[in-house]
């Protein structure tokens, strides 16, 4: 596949003017960076407000300047090309005691000053609630992110290894040998495992047994791109094979948000980033780069590193659909089904 320098990520984020402290010392005043806030302010939804997606590419550490990442042509806020930086984590306590995370994004002018802040709350809040400050944190929201941008497959889902065994992604260990699409059978590497809210964007897609050729329900986070080869060109994008993202196939029926507690995650990294068969579905494996490289332990990121790990988003650019090409009344599952079977 060919080379590509850029990988976009997207985030549905709310402009920070629309959480305002109704009581305490920052009264009026709408949430802001780490530096300006006081712990027990007490903070509100405005109504109206609904998430709009927040395009980023993450930029190489030789390469940032003022920020980590740099707002894509497709983003639906911000002034594409501009840098962003991760402020900080927020965490906010509503009066049941329930805490809700929220990371707080700067995008910047070119000559460094603020032109505009963005929160991403990492679970469902409502405009009838009070939220207290208790808590920020400017170390730990890089990993966070990294949590927010893994693509992970659930407990349960069958991995084909390279003896052709299908093995459940729990039971697998470092060292395992798994078949990939490109490069043939490869070692594991690392194998990450979380546990996060499934709510709203981040609930998992749940794609069910026989509706993209699987041999069983597949559930993934709703970022994960799976790769397709259309023997049609039903979607009409001029080439056979595609990445697309889970969320862009819910059709409400065959394919659907599991939204509602919580959600056991696994990653799986490699040398390489990899395309592996799950369910029998062709799907990605872990990218290492600037958003998801935080959330490795420090001794094996700097190992994986130095060993010279081949994830240059090469799988991305060139094939993954891009939304605004994809029909919101169309079921793209079953389309992508008939341009699967020809």
């Amino acid at each position: 596949m060919p080379n590509s320098p850029h990988s976009i990520f997207t985030l549905p984020v709310l402009p920070a003017a629309a959480l305002h402290v109704e009581h305490g010392a920052n009264m009026g005043d709408a949430l802001s960076i780490a530096d300006d806030l006081i712990l027990d302010d007490t903070y509100v939804l405005m109504p109206d407000h609904t998430p709009r997606r927040l395009s980023l590419i993450p930029q190489p550490q030789g390469a940032q300047a003022q920020g980590a990442f740099q707002i894509s042509q497709s983003s639906e806020t911000g002034e594409p090309g501009r840098q962003v930086c991760l402020d900080s984590c927020l965490t906010l306590m509503s009066p049941d005691g329930r805490t809700t995370e929220v990371l707080i994004f700067v995008e910047l002018e070119p000559d460094g000053h603020i032109a505009a802040l963005y929160a991403l709350p990492l679970a469902r809040m409502s405009s009838k609630t009070d939220y207290r400050l208790v808590g920020v944190d400017t170390e730990t929201a890089r990993a966070k992110l990294a949590q927010v941008a893994f693509v992970s497959f659930t407990r349960g889902t069958h991995i084909t290894l390279a003896t052709g065994e299908q093995r459940r992604i729990e039971d697998l260990q470092v060292g395992d040998r798994v078949l990939t699409r490109d490069d043939g059978p490869q070692d594991i590497r690392w194998i990450g495992q979380s546990t996060t809210r499934a709510v709203g964007d981040f609930a998992p897609i749940r794609i069910a047994a026989g509706v993209l050729h699987n041999t069983d329900d597949l559930i993934v986070s709703p970022e994960h791109r799976l790769f397709i080869y259309q023997r049609s060109d039903e979607l009409g994008v001029g080439r056979s094979e595609l990445l697309i993202r889970a969320r862009h196939l819910v059709n409400g029926t065959t394919i659907t948000r599991q939204d509602g507690g919580f959600v056991e995650y696994f990653q799986l990294l490699f040398d390489a980033h990899q395309i592996i068969y799950a369910e029998g579905i062709a799907a990605e494996t872990l990218l290492l780069d600037e958003r998801t490289r935080p959330a490795l332990p420090e001794d094996l990121a700097t190992t994986l590193q130095e060993s010279g790990l081949r994830h240059s988003a090469d799988l991305l650019r060139d094939y993954e659909v891009e939304e605004s090409l994809l029909d919101r009344d169309t079921d793209m599952a079953a389309l992508l089904k008939r341009a699967t079977t020809g």
